[in-house]
């Protein structure tokens, strides 16, 4: 378990490094294009750099950085607003934690088997990109990956909380019961 656990986890890690890489490679598309097409009416369209298929880049980049990021994000920052969970026992809020990722974990599992499935329709459609002519199958390939790694780490955070809220709970458990027949004997003691 521990193998697949780190596995997961770096698998989560180096995407959300590849969805920066993305995001930067986003801002440089747009750049480009908007200097290009700067150019291209300065010049009066003497000057036509232009390039098909920016759009497209930003979209599907900006897809990828999303799906990207989540695995890893999904179990780093919780928003948790204390008015509400202030009061909750530890317990409590282990398992409202728990069910905020089995939502994602739920959402990640819908959207892999959606998108697992339109690969089978995009390959017997022939479904390419618009500009770039990318064949879909293969963008909805890395999406049912990147999915199912939510789905994956997800699973894999709920099941670190609570096995580690089980063991927190028998430590003190049993520091409570070596301490009780201790403190009972300082007691008959002092008597």
């Amino acid at each position: 378990m521990t193998a697949l656990r780190n596995l997961i986890n770096q698998i989560a890690n180096a995407m959300h490094m590849l969805s920066g890489v993305l995001l930067i490679s986003m801002m440089l598309v747009t750049l480009i294009d908007v200097l290009t097409r700067t150019l291209y009416g300065l010049s009066d369209g003497a000057i036509a750099l232009t390039f098909i298929g920016g759009v497209e880049l930003i979209k599907y980049g900006l897809l990828f950085t999303i799906l990207f990021t989540l695995p890893q994000s999904v179990g780093d920052s919780q928003v948790v607003v204390d008015l509400f969970t202030d009061r909750m026992s530890e317990r409590a809020k282990i398992y409202l934690e728990s069910f905020y990722l089995l939502g994602f974990a739920l959402l990640g599992a819908g959207m892999t088997y959606r998108f697992y499935d339109a690969i089978e329709s995009a390959i017997l459609s022939g479904e390419t990109t618009q500009d770039l002519m990318i064949p879909m199958p293969w963008v909805y390939r890395i999406v049912v990956f990147a999915t199912a790694m939510l789905t994956l780490r997800c699973l894999l955070l709920i099941w670190e909380l609570i096995r580690s809220h089980h063991r927190n709970q028998d430590t003190t458990t049993e520091a409570h019961a070596t301490s009780l027949p201790h403190s009972n004997q300082q007691h008959k003691e002092v008597m």
